[in-house]
């Protein structure tokens, strides 16, 4: 199993860097950030830092959407970091939620996604994409390779995930929801004529390591809120009793008031006091190494390539050591 590392870019930048390194160190092999303009640093100035300050880490951020950033800016923003460190880099999709909210658009139809995804897929690869009506291709771009691995949730959304995309993002560590959504993804990729492993299965949370399990629900109940905002799009969309969308991930939601981006992503957010503790024990993962390394082989054995480990608490580099020292050895042995 492969590990991640995601961060806001929360200033300094050179702080961000400096945990990238610690992670690397310690064993990790992805680094990912948040991608939201208005809340947060650029992300792809400091992944050029990381990259040259790192020797193997593969970055990108988690996710960026086709709808704050021109799609060929985009491609060549990947492009031209893959060719200064030779293809170390991930684009992670989505449909945008604070980047889009933040500055007051909706995010994007899966229709936009589907259409970037192959677009900035392609530029950066060398190929020629259709922009806007108006096809392109970069010249400079020799022996490029960018994965994009797409963040779903909702039915259309996981088997556009197995259609089309090298890796499939799920927000939450969840076994019950990861089990039935790697199956939706899986079956869509044979549907579509792929070898469903192609796909790599990338499980995103919050983790804490220690026995203050009460602190460390505090700490990532952060984590209920923002899979809320997509949830809620969920509802809006298929109904609260829809077939399509299970219960163990919808039911949550309806003591959920409203939401400030002010606070996303941070420990201790007053928008998620709707977050039962039981929704924070079943997203995320905490308590004790040995619980950790537990739950990590049942995703494991559901199909899960990569953990990926948000660490916006009080307790970052502990958090890293702790996964370097204890829990990566035990899952790669």
């Amino acid at each position: 199993m492969d590990f991640g590392l995601v961060l806001q870019t929360d200033p300094p930048g050179s702080r961000t860097v400096g945990l990238m390194q610690r992670a690397e160190r310690q064993g990790f092999r992805y680094g990912w950030t948040f991608d939201s303009a208005v809340l947060w640093q650029e992300p792809f100035v400091i992944h050029s830092r990381v990259l040259e300050n790192t020797e193997r880490l593969i970055v990108g951020p988690m996710v960026t959407n086709p709808g704050t950033r021109a799609w060929e800016v985009t491609a060549s923003t990947f492009a031209t970091l893959n060719e200064m460190y030779g293809n170390r880099t991930v684009c992670g999709l989505g449909r945008g939620d604070s980047a889009m909210r933040v500055a007051g658009r909706r995010p994007n139809t899966l229709a936009r996604v589907s259409d970037a995804m192959s677009a900035i897929r392609d530029l950066a690869e060398g190929r020629e994409a259709v922009v806007d009506g108006t096809p392109l291709k970069f010249p400079w771009v020799r022996d490029g390779k960018l994965p994009v691995w797409m963040a779903a949730y909702g039915p259309k959304a996981l088997a556009m995930a197995g259609r089309e995309a090298d890796g499939f993002i799920l927000q939450l560590a969840d076994p019950y929801l990861t089990e039935s959504m790697v199956k939706a993804v899986r079956v869509a990729a044979a549907q579509a004529g792929r070898d469903p492993d192609d796909v790599t299965v990338c499980v995103a949370a919050p983790a804490y390591v220690g026995d203050d399990i009460q602190h460390a629900r505090e700490q990532c109940r952060w984590f209920g809120g923002m899979v809320g905002n997509h949830v809620a799009d969920l509802v809006t969309r298929y109904g609260e009793d829809s077939d399509l969308v299970p219960t163990a991930l919808t039911s949550y939601i309806k003591a959920r008031q409203g939401y400030d981006y002010a606070h996303h992503g941070r420990a201790g957010n007053p928008d998620t006091e709707f977050v039962p503790d039981e929704v924070v024990d079943r997203f995320c993962l905490l308590g004790p190494a040995e619980a950790h390394i537990e739950k990590l082989r049942t995703l494991r054995d559901l199909g899960v390539d990569q953990f990926a480990v948000y660490a916006m608490h009080d307790a970052t580099e502990s958090l890293i050591d702790a996964y370097g020292r204890d829990i990566i050895p035990a899952l790669n042995n």
